[in-house]
C-alpha cells in the first residue's frame, strides 16, 4: 500500500493585520512627537524698512468691591460710566490716537459686573483689556 501525502504544509506567517498595526504605531508616534515639544516653534518674523507705529492712549477704569468706579482718577457712579467713557474716547480720538481701555476691577466683583462694563465698551467700539496682578511662583 502506497500512502502519499497530497499536500505539503509549509510554514506561513499571516500578515493581514500587520498593516493595521503599523498604521496605529505610526499614528501613535506622530501624536507623541507633537506633544513632546508643543511650545517650540521657530518662526522667521517679517521685517519692514518703514515702520509705522500706532499711537495709543490708555483709559483706566478702576472699580472696588463697593462698585465705585474711577475713570482716569475721576470718581463716578456706574450710571455715569458710559457718558464719561464717551468723553474720554472723544478727547483721545481728537488728538489722532487710538484709545485702549484698561480694566482694573476688584477680584471680589462678579463676572456680571465685568460683563456690564465690557458691554459699554463694546457698544462704544473701543478695545478693552483686563489688567491682572502677577502671582508669585
Amino acid at each position: 500500500m502506497k500512502l502519499k501525502r497530497r499536500h505539503k504544509e509549509g510554514a506561513e506567517v499571516s500578515t493581514e493585520s500587520l498593516n493595521d498595526i503599523m498604521f496605529f504605531l505610526l499614528l501613535f508616534f506622530l501624536i507623541i512627537s507633537t506633544l513632546a515639544n508643543p511650545s517650540v516653534l521657530k518662526l522667521t518674523l517679517p521685517s519692514s524698512s518703514s515702520g509705522e507705529t500706532i499711537k495709543k492712549q490708555q483709559i483706566t477704569i478702576e472699580s472696588d468691591a463697593n462698585h465705585q468706579f474711577i475713570i482716569n482718577k475721576l470718581p463716578i457712579s456706574f450710571t455715569q460710566l458710559e457718558d464719561a467713557l464717551k468723553v474720554e474716547i472723544a478727547r483721545i480720538k481728537a488728538s489722532n490716537m487710538e484709545p485702549t481701555v484698561v480694566l482694573k476691577l476688584d477680584n471680589t466683583l462678579s463676572i456680571q459686573d465685568l460683563a456690564d462694563v465690557m458691554q459699554i465698551g463694546y457698544s462704544l467700539g473701543v478695545k478693552m483689556v483686563l489688567a491682572t496682578k502677577a502671582t508669585d511662583k
